[in-house]
């Protein structure tokens, strides 16, 4: 059982580690994304500077790899191996491990981007409900403000809060605790922009294009 979790855990940075953004941009674009918008390797840097297409290829690529690293124990707990509460764990564990191989992938010289599609993917597994309203403030603050990056650390603050005021109902405390270090993981990750939002040069983005002036 021990190498079956050391190789699950493998298999999920390795999966969080893939630079989709990055190996999208060279093989059709013949770009590396890192070197032109913000220089991230995310799907926002993607949108902002290959389309809409690349972008939207870019952000479910990288939030499915998410979700499917932390589904990994679901595989576990339906072959009676854990109970569903060490599933719910490992599921952070693994999702987790994702993340950080989004964060610090093996194949680009641990430089890789935010993390906050991965980390969306990994929610979408982990709690469906949640993770639906949270998108949800996601589109509604990027609409109302027009920068991601204020719908990302919004987002992120309502999955906790969901689970404090159990609006889904009692939850395992250890989705709490996860709420809120992602969060802070999240918040922290984008200090440059809140820099920048506060400084009025934080760049803009709109949900729905504005028509051009004639």
């Amino acid at each position: 059982m021990i190498l079956i979790l050391i190789g699950l855990c493998l298999l999920s940075y390795i999966l969080g580690s893939i630079p989709t953004a990055i190996w999208y941009g060279e093989a059709y674009h013949g770009v590396d994304i890192r070197t032109l918008g913000s220089g991230n390797a995310g799907a926002t840097n993607t949108f902002r500077v290959l389309g809409k297409k690349a972008g939207s290829i870019v952000l479910f690529v990288d939030a499915f790899k998410g979700f499917l690293a932390t589904s990994l124990s679901t595989f576990l707990f339906y072959l009676h191996l854990i109970d569903w509460q060490t599933c719910v764990s490992l599921k952070i564990v693994f999702g987790f491990l994702a993340v950080l191989g989004h964060l610090l992938p093996v194949f680009c010289d641990f430089k890789g981007g935010k993390g906050v599609a991965t980390l969306m993917g990994m929610v979408l597994a982990l709690h469906p409900e949640a993770a639906l309203v949270s998108i949800a403030v996601f589109l509604l603050v990027f609409y109302l403000s027009n920068f991601v990056s204020l719908g990302s650390m919004v987002a992120s603050l309502m999955f906790p809060f969901l689970m404090v005021f159990k609006v889904f109902g009692d939850e395992f405390p250890i989705l709490i605790y996860f709420g809120f270090i992602v969060a802070f993981l999240v918040i922290f990750m984008h200090r440059k922009n809140i820099a920048r939002i506060l400084q009025g040069t934080e760049n803009r983005m709109y949900l729905i294009p504005r028509k051009k002036q004639s």
